[in-house]
């Protein structure tokens, strides 16, 4: 299958120059000649081609064209950057050469860092909102633990929009698509006076959900928003600068819905969605249509009837930025407040049967971020310019609050009965119109001449698991407050002519505080912990009665938390930094190697279900607290290597970095099928004889002086652009990472062993990293007559090889590779002040998973034999089926624009 697909894209990179080289090298040529592009990776302005990192510098025009909106569509023109979104949007997740923080919990920070303007924004998934009109975004591949306001283990996007001017200007832009998309844009710059200068940007978004809800009707994963932003620039001398930004945005949709994957999309499916496996009868036989378990791409989902999954998001804030000569030095002050918040109501299920579901209110799912942050640099030069100097200062103090009323649904505990009698020896005896899913035989008969006298007990915890309907999380409350303060210098020492060393240094520390409450209704959990725990010692009860208080207690959803507030501190310092010899061998060209540290900070995993399994009682085990350390996970450290080269003369630019990149207290969020498992994964220098790869919890652990890191990931890049002729650019990229886990892991630095539900990570390729992706665009602007017209021919692909969609790399998360292709063609007035364009994203309308995941709690209680098509117990997965948040399809559209 990637046969096929690797002859599509070497066809198409051929068309677009026969070299690997990506689109985020584009500007705006002047004839045949590719001008500078400025960056500011290193807190300086820069010429992109004088730089010594690995960067791609994306430029408007190729915003523009590629249909860009938001970081999620950076993908199509940086094959080094992937985006992806999965339960909310809050929580999308960027990776740079195949590294980033998964899944949808917000007590982990983001591995590549967003930065809109200066201001570090909490999550990468706030930069899924619109950007309006941007200058430029830089990507900086690596570890960043020098500059910025925040750290990055690896790497960042830095967005920079468009500042006021000093002339009277503006646009407009208005577009329809399919599913009936609207989306409108405005800008106006207002000089007001000779010092001062204003700049309105404004953007509208409307769009029918990808997802038909066959059951209440109606559309999921839509777009309804907007955003304003306001600036105004004060220059009242050319050594002073003060820019005010403030910004608004609002969104009201409905997002994000599932659907369950077979065996078109991963093999390993092969047989779950049958009537084979014990979870689909149960499910099908509470209501689940059949036609829920095939073909996923067409999107056509069997909601519970009544359950939304809708939301509101809000985000706003200014920043103030002061930039003043003082002749020697100059000093750049960046003050922000940012408020973000973000609720959303789900199906959490992801089925027509009613197990899971968060109701719609101001506590679904919500979190919400206040943070204020104060960066302070001081550049200047010395020596007749040899040494260009840089120190500064950095504060943030973030409030993390988080609310949730995640709650069992209406069948849970029909459904959780049913689940544990389908699969074993009692499976003609279960009856889902019956309490407790038995039948009167199997009450009557079956249960007392199988368990003798403990019978009546285990019938009763049928019944108690039964009862467990509409009950959970009244409101859990999360509160953790971060303050963070960095001292910092980086320093570009020139020996000799074109020879340079640059050395940063940064010292980092941080607290985190955590209080957290909760609420919870779950009743029966307590009593069938009491009623059942005494039958656990018994080997042949143990199964049934430890499944009954498993299910009715999945979660840690125990009324014992009611009322039951916890609270933590921990403090961190880390010293990163950098340093680069470069030498410039001709004015055309740089070579360059450098050794980075970075890192992420530790924290807490915002998820009560870390706190414990719910045997035995928490009573038992001193309460709570006693147990609040095992929400804490310990700061991820990357040391990488770097060498390089950086060509860039008339019409031509060509970038090479190979890289190797090693991270220790990798932390990796698996969602399991019933708790977000949050662990640091390490490696044992001594071997563990595959104790990481069995099913026990306690063996494989490592002697604390033995931990190395755990994570690798080394490869190549290769970037270029080329007009070689007028109005002419073409530009490809290759990417080739091996991002992988080492063998012999283990969890954290201490040497604890890696949990079981991890046992298939040791070796393997870390998720949604493929080892290739490349990129190539074209772009001809022609001139059309002697008139002034000019047209647009543009088109962009992108192809991915194959990886594992699931963080727990279970093999029935495997997405084949795939190739994206956006175009666009328009005719264009006099200087640009008019144009009409068509486009296209997803032009073949390639259908693959952005992440898999296990359906939460849809597995049956144990795994049939081989004989029911079933592989064995041990195989990851068993009986577990699963779902997957899909890539957009299709789209198309038409573009007015107009500009003065």
């Amino acid at each position: 299958m990637l046969r096929k697909q690797y002859l599509c894209a070497c066809a198409f990179s051929a068309l677009a120059l026969g070299l690997a080289v990506p689109a985020s090298a584009q500007v705006a040529d002047s004839g045949d000649l590719v001008e500078d592009i400025i960056v500011t990776a290193q807190g300086r302005a820069q010429v992109l081609a004088d730089v010594p990192l690995a960067i791609s510098a994306v430029t408007a025009d190729t915003l523009q064209n590629s249909g860009a909106n938001d970081i999620r569509q950076l993908n199509q023109v940086a094959p080094s950057l992937l985006v992806s979104s999965t339960g909310n949007e809050a929580n999308g997740s960027a990776r740079l050469r195949g590294i980033g923080t998964v899944g949808d919990n917000p007590g982990l920070e983001s591995s590549v860092a967003v930065f809109i303007d200066g201001v570090y924004r909490s999550r990468s998934g706030v930069g899924l909102n619109e950007l309006g009109d941007i200058d430029r975004v830089e990507v900086l591949r690596g570890p960043q633990g020098t500059l910025f306001g925040r750290n990055a283990s690896a790497g960042l996007i830095s967005i920079y929009s468009k500042q006021p001017e000093f002339r009277f200007s503006g646009g407009a832009e208005l577009t329809y698509g399919n599913y009936d998309y609207w989306r409108g844009s405005a800008n106006i710059n207002v000089p007001l006076g000779e010092t001062v200068a204003a700049r309105v940007d404004g953007v509208y978004v409307s769009r029918n959900g990808f997802y038909k809800d066959v059951t209440n009707g109606g559309r999921i994963n839509d777009r309804n928003r907007y955003f304003l932003r306001g600036q105004l620039m004060f220059q009242p001398s050319s050594d002073l600068s003060v820019r005010l930004i403030a910004d608004y945005t609002k969104r009201d949709e409905a997002c994000c819905a599932a659907a369950y994957i077979d065996q078109t999309v991963a093999p390993a499916n092969a047989g779950l969605l049958t009537s084979a496996n014990p979870i689909i009868g149960v499910l099908t036989k509470l209501g689940q249509p059949v036609a829920a378990f095939s073909n996923p791409y067409s999107r056509d989902l069997n909601i519970t009837p009544g359950r939304t999954y809708g939301g509101k998001t809000q985000d706003w804030g200014g920043s103030a930025q002061v930039d003043y000569d003082f002749g020697g030095a100059k000093l750049t002050s960046i003050t922000a407040y940012r408020d973000y918040y973000n609720y959303q109501a789900s199906d959490t299920d992801y089925s027509f049967v009613d197990i899971l579901y968060r109701a719609p209110s101001r506590d679904a799912g919500r979190r919400g971020f206040k943070t204020f942050s104060q960066e302070l640099r001081l550049q200047g030069e010395a020596f007749d310019g040899r040494f260009d100097w840089l120190i500064g200062g950095y504060f943030a103090n973030e409030d993390l609050a988080v609310r949730d009323n995640l709650k069992f649904g209406s069948q849970y505990g029909r459904f959780a009965a049913c689940r544990i009698l389908a699969s074993g020896a009692l499976a003609a005896f279960y009856d889902v119109n019956q309490t407790g899913c038995l039948s009167a035989v199997g009450r009557a008969v079956v249960l007392p001449g199988a368990f003798g006298a403990a019978a009546p007990a285990i019938i009763a915890g049928f019944d108690r698991l039964d009862s467990v309907r509409n009950v959970g999380d009244t409101v859990s409350r999360y509160d953790q407050n971060s303050k963070n303060f960095a001292f910092f210098t980086h320093n570009i020492f020139e020996v000799t002519d074109g020879l340079k060393i640059t050395v940063g240094l940064r010292y980092t520390h941080e607290t985190k505080k955590l209080d957290a409450t909760f609420g919870n209704n779950n009743t029966a959990c307590p009593a069938q912990q009491a009623a059942l725990s005494p039958f656990l010692a018994n080997a042949g009860l143990a199964a049934v009665a430890g499944g009954l208080i498993n299910l009715t207690c999945q979660g840690n959803s125990t009324s014992e938390l009611n009322g039951v507030s916890i609270n933590d501190k921990r403090s961190e310092s880390q010293l990163t930094g950098t340093g680069i010899i470069s030498y410039k061998v001709t004015p055309d060209l740089l070579v360059y190697g450098s050794y980075s540290r970075g890192y992420k900070a530790g924290g807490f995993n915002l998820d009560r279900s870390a706190l414990k399994g719910p045997v035995p009682s928490f009573a038992s085990v001193g309460g709570a607290q006693a147990l609040v350390s095992a929400l804490e996970f310990d700061p991820e450290i990357n040391n990488a290597f770097e060498i390089g080269a950086k060509f860039s003369t008339r019409g031509f630019n060509l970038n090479i970095a190979a890289f190797h990149q090693a991270f220790k207290n990798f932390q990796l969020n698996t969602f399991n099928g019933s708790v977000f498992l949050v662990q640091n994964v390490n490696s044992c220098k001594a071997g563990l004889a595959g104790a990481d790869r069995d099913l026990s919890a306690t063996t494989g652990t490592c002697s604390p002086d033995d931990v190395k890191a755990g994570v690798i990931s080394q490869g190549i890049e290769l970037e270029a652009s080329m007009s070689p002729i007028r109005d002419f650019r073409v530009s490809a990229g290759l990417t080739y990472a091996d991002t992988k886990y080492r063998n012999d892991l283990i969890g954290n630095e201490r040497g604890a062993a890696l949990d079981p539900a991890l046992r298939l990570l040791p070796g393997d390729h870390l998720s949604n990293a493929p080892q290739i992706t490349a990129t190539s665009s074209v772009a001809w602007t022609p001139k059309l007559g002697g008139s002034g017209l000019s047209g647009l021919f543009y088109v962009d692909g992108r192809l991915t090889d194959d990886y594992n969609s699931g963080s727990d790399l279970f093999p029935q998360k495997e997405q084949d590779g795939y190739f994206v292709m956006n175009a666009r063609i328009g005719v264009r007035g006099a200087d640009e002040r008019w144009a009409i364009e068509l486009w296209a994203q997803n032009l073949t309308n390639s259908q693959y998973t952005q992440v898999a995941f296990s359906s939460p709690f849809q597995a049956a209680s144990t795994t049939p034999g081989a004989t029911a098509g079933f592989p064995a117990a041990s195989y990851p997965g068993g009986t577990q089926i699963f779902s997957a948040f899909l890539a957009e399809p299709r789209t198309y559209g038409v573009t007015l624009r107009g500009k003065f």
